[in-house]
């Protein structure tokens, strides 16, 4: 029974440090790409949404926050930020004129491709040394734990 109760904690203790790790991982993923990104005057928060932009074709804003992980109020802002930057331009839906569907402008795709590449170098350094195979487990296992958290 002792030795049930020190597994246990030590489960505790190393799942805790593997949640804590991740968050580490992604707080410093992101500052170094913010770092990278500050000369462009944009976000990463914005960049996100330009990415959907581009993959979602006429998704509207309340559809754009959901696929950001963000509040719809969030994403208006981040919107018209980057409709003020010049990195894309909205209009009216013509099925739906309640609707304003955003595209990128040429310059709001060259500034993506760009932050594309910079994040690219980011995440071949974090992943050096890191086998497809441990890749593949790892996705397998976070994978498992989102599923977990969304019951």
């Amino acid at each position: 029974m002792a030795r049930a109760v020190k597994n246990g904690k030590n489960r505790q203790a190393e799942t805790r440090r593997a949640a804590q790790m991740m968050k580490r991982i992604m707080i410093h993923f992101r500052s170094q790409i913010d770092e990278k990104l500050r000369p462009q005057g944009v976000t990463t928060a914005q960049l996100q949404v330009m990415k959907v932009i581009r993959d979602e074709p006429g998704a509207s804003g309340a559809q754009l926050a959901r696929a950001c992980y963000m509040t719809p109020q969030s994403a208006q802002a981040l919107l018209k930020s980057l409709e003020h930057g010049g990195w894309i331009t909205r209009a009216k839906d013509p099925e739906n004129e309640r609707i304003l569907i955003a595209r990128l402008t040429p310059s709001g795709m060259e500034l993506l491709e760009t932050a594309e590449r910079l994040a690219r170098v980011i995440e071949t350094r974090l992943w050096q040394g890191v086998p497809d195979s441990g890749v593949e487990v790892l996705n397998k296992t976070l994978m498992r734990c989102l599923a977990n958290l969304d019951g």
